[in-house]
């Protein structure tokens, strides 16, 4: 085969590996929205986002309204707020969905802080060293496009799930759906 063939050859074949990949990564975070929440677990865990100073950013926002919606509707449900302290925020994301949550009346008993973490994986691990051992399924409120990579690393730590998705903010919504794709596809070549 000649280089300019050989080269052709590289560039389609590379071509469909992107095309595969985009397909599978985006039929799996819309498959994951489906599978909903209907109060048959009692724990909700409320995946964290940034946090501007000590107020919650619109994405974390969007997942907060999600959690106390689904928390009002099925008072059996606890939160866990999972969400460490990046090194540009005022204060942990869980503090800040305390902080939040609180201001708008929701019960203190009904929330499990995990201050630790700094990844999706960690909130997952961080959260299951929380509950009790016969705790074997959860409810995972986060992003609508984050469901499938956090469900796909509950099912890792030993949990079975569902999901609240919550929506995303417009003006980030491109970024992090290209962005989340490609997590998506390193968390399931390295299972973290």
């Amino acid at each position: 085969m000649k280089k300019g063939k050989r080269l052709m050859f590289v560039m389609i074949i590379g071509f469909f590996m992107i095309l595969a990949w985009w397909f599978a990564t985006g039929h799996a975070m819309k498959e994951a929205q489906n599978k909903r929440a209907d109060g048959n677990f009692s724990i909700a865990v409320v995946l964290g986002a940034k946090v501007n100073g000590t107020t919650p950013s619109l994405a974390l926002r969007y997942r907060l309204e999600a959690a106390l919606s689904y928390a009002k509707s099925h008072p059996n449900v606890t939160l866990v707020l999972s969400g460490g302290q990046g090194p540009d925020e005022g204060i942990s994301e869980a503090q800040a969905m305390v902080n939040y949550l609180s201001a708008q009346g929701f019960p203190e008993n009904r929330m499990i802080v995990e201050d630790q973490s700094t990844s999706t994986y960690e909130n997952l691990v961080n959260t299951k060293k929380l509950l009790p051992q016969d705790v074997t399924g959860i409810t995972i409120i986060t992003s609508d496009y984050h469901v499938a990579r956090a469900g796909y690393l509950a099912e890792k730590v030993g949990y079975e799930w569902d999901a609240i998705p919550a929506k995303t903010p417009k003006v980030v919504e491109a970024k992090v759906q290209f962005r989340e794709r490609l997590a998506l596809l390193k968390t399931w070549v390295v299972g973290k």
